[in-house]
């Protein structure tokens, strides 16, 4: 595809250099061509240095050809109006607008007589979602939904003591015969490990656990992990990332805020419940986590505008007995480094959202997409269309199916609203039409050829 981004900071930089990966020709649009020439050295894309509001700005970036535009700024107004011109002037078939403010969030002002907006995106809160299911999930690294919450997957490192820890999977399944779900993938120490019903899983493995949404807790509940509920949380950074999870997690855990500027605090207490606290001060302050139980704390989430004092902050807080630390990292290099250190998860704003993206320029009928891993790995979801003579899937079995190596059929969700329910497929259940299949994808490289499967197939009388 060819592809315009608007906006070369972190989102725009995460989102250029994912889809880069993918063979698609990118074009980067930012008003700092000193960034720019960075990012073409380091990336293969070309950046064009100007206001990506301007027609002949976007005109000379090729906007005539192009067939998605992003715009990723961290203004609102910029996007919206950078989509306006690019769908009116350009004629450009999918336009996405990155949203802060949720007041623009209106059909009529996204719409083809508004803005122009085809999808909207949020990092915020992508983030804030993030969280709120490892809240839901305490024993999970990773919780991503598939089919309208029908299926899950969730990512899981196994405990010492574990109960699946020193078992091989066929054994697992064994002790459990009446729990739909299966491990698709098993990392240790970073790198992919054969997935086969004789593979035996050690304590520090990183698994892959997809079933569906009844079955998700009984099946955090039998791997063995602690799945104690989250009661008290305590937040470093009160942006809008924080003050998003907030409110969410109002009457539903104890929750303490630390934010550091005064005048931000006071209009996080007037935005805030009277019950949650509201303190002014350094997530890293070492006496003030003590003075509030930092060590009595289920969760600490290191979520200011800044890298290193997440890290700090989160690093203290676990070492001062916080039971799971999670910090807000931007830099990929920094989350890469941090992957199995003290701190328990790093999550990054351009990683949480990169799947609704990502799922614009899927092929075939693809209806979901989460990337893992760091945006090494993914998992997709799609819907099998036509019959036995169109279609790759339906009416063949499991085993039929030709995979790329390490590519699994995690779930099944079959029928539609309240008739909607998630199969665990064995190697002979047959696909059916409109049934959403999940796969998982160890290497992004596996995706053209996954999404040919979703492809209907022409036919000739």
């Amino acid at each position: 595809m060819r592809i315009l981004i608007l906006g070369a900071g972190r989102v725009g930089e995460s989102v250029a250099e994912t889809l880069v990966s993918e063979a698609n020709d990118i074009t980067l649009i930012d008003t700092d061509p000193v960034l720019l020439r960075k990012l073409e050295e380091r990336l293969e894309l070309r950046g064009v240095a100007g206001n990506g509001t301007l027609p002949s700005v976007l005109r000379g970036a090729g906007a005539d050809d192009c067939d998605l535009f992003i715009a990723a700024t961290g203004t609102d107004a910029t996007n919206l109006v950078a989509c306006k011109v690019a769908h009116d002037v350009f004629g450009v078939p999918s336009t996405i607008a990155r949203l802060r403010s949720s007041e623009f969030r209106d059909d009529e002002l996204l719409g083809k007589d508004g803005f122009a907006v085809d999808r909207m995106i949020c990092p915020e809160e992508s983030v804030t979602r993030y969280i709120q299911l490892l809240i839901d999930y305490p024993g999970a690294l990773q919780v991503v939904r598939f089919s309208q919450g029908q299926a899950h997957m969730a990512v899981v490192r196994v405990a010492e003591g574990s109960a699946l820890a020193g078992r091989s999977i066929a054994e697992f399944r064994q002790q459990h015969p009446d729990l739909p779900m299966r491990i698709v993938a098993v990392y240790r120490n970073d790198a992919e490990q054969p997935c086969a019903a004789d593979t035996r899983v050690q304590d520090g493995d990183e698994i892959f656990v997809l079933t569906g949404l009844e079955s998700l807790r009984p099946a955090l509940r039998a791997i063995g992990n602690p799945d104690r509920r989250v009661r008290r949380v305590m937040i470093a950074g009160g942006g809008r990332v924080g003050l998003r999870l907030a409110r969410e997690l109002v009457g539903q855990c104890d929750v303490r805020v630390f934010e550091a500027d005064r005048k931000r605090c006071d209009y996080l207490a007037g935005e805030l419940p009277r019950e949650m606290l509201v303190l002014q001060g350094d997530g890293a302050d070492e006496e003030l986590l003590r003075a509030e139980g930092v060590g009595e704390t289920d969760l600490f989430i290191a979520l200011t505008s800044d890298d290193e004092d997440n890290i700090l902050a989160a690093m203290l807080a676990k070492r001062m007995g916080a039971r799971r630390v999670i910090a807000l990292v931007n830099r990929r290099a920094y989350a890469e480094m941090l992957q199995g250190s003290t701190i328990d998860i790093a999550i990054s704003p351009a990683q949480a959202m990169i799947g609704e993206l990502l799922l614009h320029v899927r092929r075939g009928a693809v209806a979901a997409v989460h990337s893992l891993r760091r945006g090494t790995a993914e998992a997709l979801e799609g819907v099998a269309r036509g019959d036995a003579k169109t279609s790759h899937l339906v009416g063949r079995r499991v085993d039929q199916i030709k995979l790329p190596a390490g590519a699994r059929v995690g779930a099944i969700v079959r029928g539609a609203g309240n008739a909607a329910h998630t199969l665990v497929p064995r190697h002979d259940t047959l696909f059916e039409t409109d049934d959403h299949v999940i796969i998982f994808l160890p290497h992004k490289s596996m995706v053209r050829e996954v999404e040919k499967l979703f492809q209907v197939r022409a036919t000739f009388f």
